[in-house]
């Protein structure tokens, strides 16, 4: 029998909201649409000092959710590290990513953890909780090709990538080629936000970039701003409402978003859905699953420079960037809720 009753597993970070919060309540909602009883449950995470790692993964152990107030719970679905370890006899994952700074980005700058003893112990315990975890689930999927491959690069577990649209997608339109250059995303280290900023040093005067988007980085990418004498070329937009950032996709020249390993990036299937050619990086991960190279964007070296003569192509040729948002465009609308939805109630 189909799940009538379903929880979405989120890990909420207090007073920050990003693509996987939003994805949750995305998935919450398209669950409701289909007519099926789903409720979202959240617990705040901290990361920091790494020994609180454990104790909020315990934290979510201690969670049986098989029922609410009385009422069964069909199915629970987990998203992201640790809400993975919740209990139910019907748990499925679709899986942002795991505690990646344990995974790949051990011992990079994105990173707290390295390669001591103690830092060597804790991620060993995080590996080994995971595949006991993940184990556990009824059905595993990931919200792309590159977390599939991580886990079973690092985990040797099998996984299912389903893609899923932005939340604005219905909204965003084709509009002119203007004259800046639009970068969405938060301004954390990852992100790499002051590689666009450096290239825009490197780009033709006439040119601006608009940056959406808040974080911790922010001091210093304006600082390289300055440092550059790039600032008054630069609007810091911030946190912008949505129907204000489908204004800026639909007169942008392009996306450029070239973030470090990036799990999916929603903003690629964004740049896409409004026809403007997306420019990332060849080490951006998720992004590369849907950007080829000279057909509905570029893929170049994570180097200002490079950046900036992608950018200086299509801003020479109006008529091959519409070509290449229209190709774009065409990757983007393929991709649907329904095919999610299916298989994740599949195991309900």
């Amino acid at each position: 029998m189909a799940a009538q009753t379903v929880l979405v597993c989120e890990t909420q970070v207090p007073l920050v909201r990003g693509g996987a919060e939003l994805l949750v309540r995305q998935l919450v909602s398209e669950l409701r649409l289909r007519g099926i009883a789903t409720d979202r449950v959240s617990v705040p995470f901290k990361w920091y000092p790494k020994e609180e790692i454990l104790p909020h993964a315990a934290a979510w152990r201690m969670l049986d959710l098989s029922e609410s107030n009385g009422r069964l719970v069909d199915l629970v679905i987990a998203t992201k590290f640790p809400t993975y370890f919740a209990r139910h006899p019907r748990k499925v994952c679709w899986l942002v990513h795991q505690h990646r700074a344990a995974y790949e980005l051990c011992a990079t700058e994105f990173s707290d953890f390295g390669h001591e003893e103690i830092d060597v112990g804790l991620r060993d315990r995080i590996m080994a909780l995971d595949e006991q975890m993940l184990g556990e689930c009824q059905g595993v999927y990931t919200i792309s090709k590159t977390v599939t491959a991580r886990l079973e690069k690092y985990n040797g577990l099998a996984s299912t990538p389903l893609y899923h649209p932005p939340l604005i997608a219905p909204l965003l339109s084709s509009g002119p080629y203007g004259n800046y250059v639009l970068s969405v995303a938060r301004l954390e280290r990852n992100k790499r936000v002051d590689l666009v900023v450096r290239a825009l040093a490197r780009m033709p005067s006439h040119l601006r970039l608009v940056l959406v988007g808040e974080g911790s980085h922010r001091p210093f990418i304006e600082q390289e701003a300055e440092a550059l004498g790039v600032r008054d070329r630069i609007v810091f937009a911030g946190a912008v409402p949505d129907l204000e950032l489908v204004a800026l996709y639909r007169d942008a020249l392009c996306l450029v978003y070239a973030p470090f390993d990036e799990d999916y990036g929603l903003a690629t299937l964004e740049g896409f859905l409004a026809e403007k050619p997306v420019v990332t990086a060849r080490d951006s991960g998720g992004t590369l699953e849907f950007v080829r190279d000279g057909e509905n964007g570029y893929v170049v070296d994570p180097d200002p420079a490079a950046i900036a003569d992608a950018v200086a192509r299509i801003d020479a040729n109006r008529t091959a960037a519409g070509e290449m948002g229209r190709n774009g465009r065409a990757v983007a609308a393929a991709i649907s809720w329904d095919s999610v939805i299916e298989r994740l109630l599949s195991h309900g």
